[in-house]
């Protein structure tokens, strides 16, 4: 490993963060782990909160943001992972009280490190990322529930982005009849190439009327949005049908009543893809490597390189970006 690396580093303070690419000294990454080779890394929403120091999540500076990272190892004080095994990390500390995975090298500990499961490359796993590995988590809570196919339509709430835009393949892989809802009128046909059989506004999935219930519509439901959009949700869900809550968009206050749970047990599941247990966490990459990979995963992504990283990250903070990006730091 090399005395320095290229790295995107954040400088400054909780109230004053500022980003760029620069030599880092590898030597100021933690002294034991596995320390692998970052071929790619991922965008996520929170990674552009975290690099606009939106949130204060970030205390120690200076600090390589990166939440995503996918790479081939090469040592690990463990030795529970092989020089060349290829592997990636998402979630716990990384890229937020951790160094993550915007730079050429990450060390992290051996217990947040996951084998890259057989049938998926390591540019496909930062399609991924967390936002599709939150995405595959919310479909399975659905469906430990008890969501099926014929139960009727499912819909997904920011659906361009990039757990909705995932959520949607994996749902129409698997049978679903897909509605997709977004603030993006021009995106309907990248919505129903990925699945969507109905497409639907921002403004059709908030009611505010004082009504406690609404009609019932939807057999499950994706939710990206929190706020007004969660409300609805909740008022309209089938009985007995679930809502997997993902993200907060649209605020991350809401109102509402016990009805929808007395009435008709709908379900509200909170998604945590950050201290996600191993053993699921496994099993959700591995069905995204195979039985639940979305028909089109490609086109979901852009390929970029590190250095337009910082660009990116404004455009995903202020709200106009679609599907993934997926940045390339050491591979093709």
């Amino acid at each position: 490993m090399k005395d320095t690396m290229q790295a995107f580093v954040l400088e400054g303070g909780p109230d004053d963060v500022r980003g760029s690419l620069q030599e880092f000294p590898t030597s100021r990454l933690v002294p034991e782990g596995v320390t692998i080779r970052v071929l790619y890394t991922g965008i996520n929403f929170k990674d552009a909160m975290i690099s606009h120091g939106v949130g204060r999540m970030v205390r120690e500076f200076p600090h390589i943001p990166g939440v995503d990272l996918a790479g081939e190892v090469v040592s690990d004080d463990s030795g529970r992972f092989q020089p060349g095994a290829l592997v990636l990390v998402t979630g716990y500390a990384l890229g937020v009280s951790h160094h993550g995975g915007y730079a050429e090298y990450a060390r992290v500990p051996a217990d947040w490190v996951v084998p890259l499961p057989q049938g998926l490359s390591p540019y496909e796993a930062m399609i991924y990322g967390t936002a599709g590995f939150t995405a595959m988590l919310a479909v399975m809570a659905l469906e430990r529930n008890g969501l099926k196919p014929e139960h009727g339509p499912v819909l997904v709430t920011g659906a361009t982005g990039g757990v909705g835009s995932i959520a949607v393949g994996i749902l129409a892989r698997a049978g679903y009849q897909v509605a997709a809802s977004s603030g993006k009128p021009d995106m309907k046909d990248f919505l129903q190439r990925q699945g969507a059989t109905e497409i639907l506004t921002r403004e059709e999935v908030v009611d505010e009327t004082p009504k406690v219930m609404l009609r019932e519509r939807w057999a499950g439901a994706v939710d990206n949005a929190g706020g007004g959009t969660l409300e609805y949700l909740l008022r309209s869900v089938k009985g007995w049908g679930s809502v997997a809550l993902t993200g907060l968009v649209h605020g991350h206050a809401f109102s509402g009543t016990v009805y929808p749970f007395i009435l008709r047990g709908v379900n509200l599941l909170g998604i945590d893809s950050v201290n996600c247990p191993m053993d699921i966490r496994q099993e959700a990459w591995a069905r995204l490597a195979g039985p639940s990979r979305p028909e089109h995963l490609g086109e979901i992504a852009r390929k970029a390189p590190l250095a337009e990283l910082p660009g990116l990250l404004k455009e995903i903070l202020d709200g106009g970006a679609r599907g993934r990006y997926v940045i390339t730091v050491a591979g093709e």
